[in-house]
């Protein structure tokens, strides 16, 4: 198990030069957007990844290069939460203890097995409620090629709570002029022999957010029996391919790594392929560009239009008349001007805005509307859950609803004068809310 640290990217033999081709990208539906922040498992499921929720989410990938002799080298990583596992307090520290285990099975053969048992430790509660990907899990097992079934279970150390992912894996072999399939990585150093470990720190999400991230995807060549050049391509939903490439291969040598560097600020933001030798031999790869590491926005427009309870007027205004060259630059600030602690990696204002987000569009579905844009969803999201409620029913069939606030010192009435279930703020409460609102936005969110 490794920490996650901000990545230094080591320098490879060689790397694959490209170009940027022009690409239309059709907005997905705001519908869209809030089922990517609710359904992460199933985007990443959508890119090819072990991906699974609650009680204990995760996401994996499986690095597939050859190794000694006619084996193959299956690396297994795990992207981890910390705040989905059980941690103690231990003298100026916080820890905790996770179970991983892996077990690959094919047809006519004894599975192949690996446990382990792992613990972390941090310095900080903070650290132990963070969200993103905050921890990294990755072992190697030895496979003969064919074909197997890997699943990899996840336990909590305290408190017994368990998650499995499964997935069908192909091993091929890696004979003489054969590539394997590229996949993205924090950290490598190129391997010049099939006995030679993998020194690399995967990247399991295989993501970037918007503006800023470099993704690096690594290839092997095996035993090119002359100078070739390999093309790859970058491909978005719609099929439609956005950037190209080729890797050069000297030849003549056991084997020969390559390195392919994919600024997120030059693509399309989404779902995007990876297609290394297109063709019958062809290796594809999934990753995705979002507007945050954390949550899978992948439209800048629907990420503005989601934002609404976030971030001054000024600063959403601005980035909603923002040209498409001026985006990332304009992110980035946005970005790192509501960021209440950027020594960490992640956003913790918009994380909890998300939070936020997701919480309220499913408590307050019902109202002919998506629950996040009731006017009970924008003071959830703005203030977060209320001190005290009442849910007062007068005579008739009006109802009232009261929300109390003991810091912000205001008392908030939601009507539903017709008894069908939606409820309004009052005149005088959206007089008392919007300058705490005004006040909250402004002052990042924290």
């Amino acid at each position: 198990m490794r920490r996650l640290l901000i990545p230094t990217i080591l320098l490879i033999s060689a790397c694959g030069s490209w170009q940027r081709v022009g690409s239309d990208h059709t907005p997905p539906p705001e519908e869209q957007a809030i089922t990517q922040l609710v359904d992460m498992p199933g985007v990443f499921r959508k890119m090819g990844r072990l991906a699974t929720g609650q009680p204990l989410p995760f996401v994996g990938t499986v690095a597939l290069v050859a190794g000694p002799a006619d084996s193959a080298l299956a690396v297994v990583a795990l992207s981890l939460e910390s705040k989905s596992f059980t941690f103690t307090k231990s003298g100026n520290d916080f820890t905790a203890t996770y179970r991983i285990e892996i077990v690959a099975t094919r047809q006519g053969a004894p599975p192949v097995r690996l446990a382990q048992d792992e613990a972390i430790r941090v310095r900080t509660f903070a650290e132990t409620q963070r969200a993103d990907e905050s921890l990294l899990f990755q072992k190697a097992l030895k496979l003969v090629p064919g074909r197997y079934g890997l699943t990899v279970t996840l336990t909590d150390g305290s408190s017994a709570r368990q998650t499995e992912a499964a997935e069908s894996l192909f091993v091929p072999a890696f004979t003489p002029g054969t590539l394997s399939a590229a996949f993205f990585t924090y950290q490598v150093k190129g391997r010049g022999m099939r006995t030679e470990p993998l020194a690399a720190i995967i990247n399991p999400r295989g993501t970037a957010a918007f503006g800023g991230d470099t993704l690096l995807a690594y290839v092997e060549g095996y035993e090119m029996p002359g100078p070739r050049k390999v093309p790859f391509e970058l491909r978005d939903e719609r099929d439609s391919t956005v950037l190209l490439g080729n890797l050069a291969f000297a030849g003549g040598l056991p084997l020969e790594a390559h390195a392919i560097r994919i600024k997120s600020d030059s693509v399309p933001l989404g779902i995007l392929h990876l297609v290394v030798d297109p063709g019958a031999n062809q290796r594809v790869t999934g990753l995705l560009v979002s507007l945050s590491s954390a949550w899978l926005v992948t439209n800048y427009d629907e990420m503005i239009t989601l934002l609404r309870y976030f971030g001054s007027t000024d600063q959403l205004a601005a980035l909603k008349k923002a040209s498409a060259a001026e985006r990332p630059a304009l992110w980035r600030k946005f970005w790192h001007d509501t960021d209440p602690n950027p020594s960490t990696p992640q956003n913790e204002a918009i994380e909890e805005y998300f939070n936020r987000l997701a919480s309220a569009n499913q408590q307050f579905k019902g109202e002919g509307m998506p629950g996040w844009r009731t006017d009970r969803g924008e003071v959830f999201i703005t203030l977060g859950p209320p001190d005290e409620i009442y849910d007062e029913t007068p005579q008739g069939n009006a109802r009232e609803i009261r929300w109390i606030y003991n810091q912000s010192q205001i008392t908030l009435y939601f009507d539903d004068p017709n008894g069908y279930g939606r409820y309004l703020m009052t005149p005088s409460s959206r007089a008392q809310f919007d300058p705490v609102a005004a006040r909250v936005r402004r002052s990042g969110f924290h």
